[in-house]
């Protein structure tokens, strides 16, 4: 039962899958203070470079709307194009600060999790509407988060705006001694170093929020050692299928292994336990190829079937152990092999020769030269 208990836990880390999922899901680590943070650093900076020409904006639109001829108040097509061409003037001065704000609003949740659209967290989900789920959430250790980090960052805006009234106290104070213009152009500037100061101030909170967004997204992707023995399999296929697909596979290499024994030159044997049948293609060049080996029962087999293709046996114990553990299917012997597969070779053609009547019975093989590296008991 305790094995059971603690094989539920979620003490694993999220595998590929896990995470590619969860993204398609449109479930990434999010920040809503990095997004704030930029969003009111953006148009605090915004409003610092564009301030000017708003408040330009703002006097022409004062002065258009409140400097009229008395025929045009009761002219209704005049005031109409007065509304049209002040609203037009108010758009004209407003599209930087708007870009300043777009371009803010987008670098937020790029620095965080990035660009991702997900038509499944688009889908409508009954547990949205579900009031008791609102209720738990409401009373959740997310929610209590929430709640610590708006106390924390209310604190943190109101003693930085305390600090900055401080400051400027002298110049707000002086404010009705200066002509209109100057003023509220000096108006703004404050108002938008008073932004950019209370908007700083957000950083401290982001810092903080960021790790344990991370830290937050990690933890709800984490993984039972169930689940991560279910992706596999679901991944990767049962053990007895795969070991079945192996066996097919194994049987399917035999067979073509087989199919090649009948073209060998020669089948170099332990004599009962390897097999390895050689090829050598002169006008290809190169080295004799290994075209088939076994061990034990598929031995035998490959003994067999060069017996009924009448290809040469040669018993070479040391020999066959060689060309088994150096050489791989259809790869070339090792050059150290060169000089006795050779005399084997030159031994299979004067057999042959000997075997069709046109020379003399060759001499059995003595001791072949197999190098010390090369020898396996």
């Amino acid at each position: 039962m305790a094995e059971n208990d603690s094989s539920q836990e979620r003490t694993e880390q999220p595998t590929e899958k896990r995470l590619r999922e969860a993204r398609e899901k449109g479930q990434v680590a999010r920040s809503k203070e990095l997004s704030t943070l930029a969003v009111t650093l953006g148009g605090s900076a915004a409003l610092l470079v564009s301030g000017g020409i708003l408040l330009d904006m703002f006097v022409r639109v004062m002065k258009a709307c409140f400097d009229l001829e008395r025929g045009a108040m009761f002219d209704p097509r005049s005031m109409s194009e007065l509304l049209v061409g002040a609203g037009y003037s108010a758009l004209e001065a407003l599209v930087p600060f708007l870009i300043f704000l777009f371009i803010a609003s987008i670098i937020g949740p790029l620095g965080m999790g990035g660009v991702i659209f997900s038509w499944q967290a688009l889908a409508p989900k009954a547990s949205r509407l579900n009031p008791l789920e609102g209720i738990k959430r409401m009373f959740s250790a997310k929610a209590l988060v929430e709640l610590i980090k708006a106390l924390a960052k209310f604190g943190v805006v109101l003693a930085v705006a305390l600090l900055v009234m401080n400051s400027q106290l002298t110049e707000l104070m002086g404010l009705p001694h200066e002509p209109m213009l100057p003023a509220m152009l000096h108006s703004v500037k404050m108002v938008g170093w008073s932004l950019v100061a209370l908007s700083a101030s957000l950083i401290l909170i982001a810092a903080v929020d960021v790790p344990f967004q991370l830290w937050d997204h990690g933890e709800k992707l984490k993984m039972t050692k169930q689940e991560i023995r279910d992706e596999y399999k679901d991944t990767e296929g049962k053990p007895e299928v795969k070991s079945k697909i192996r066996q097919l596979q194994r049987e399917m290499a035999e067979r073509r292994m087989m199919a090649e024994v009948p073209k060998a030159d020669v089948v170099i044997t332990n004599p009962t336990h390897f097999s390895v049948a050689l090829k050598y293609d002169p006008e290809q060049g190169g080295a004799p190829r290994l075209i088939a080996k076994g061990a034990d029962f598929l031995a035998f087999k490959i003994r067999e079937v060069a017996s009924e293709h009448e290809v040469i046996i040669l018993p070479s114990p040391e020999l066959a152990r060689a060309v088994y553990y150096s050489t791989e299917l259809d790869q070339e012997i090792p050059a150290g092999l060169y000089l006795a597969v050779a005399q084997v070779l030159a031994y299979i053609y004067q057999l042959r020769q000997y075997q069709a009547g046109k020379g003399k019975r060759p001499q059995s093989l003595g001791d072949l030269p197999i190098p010390d590296d090369l020898q396996h008991d």
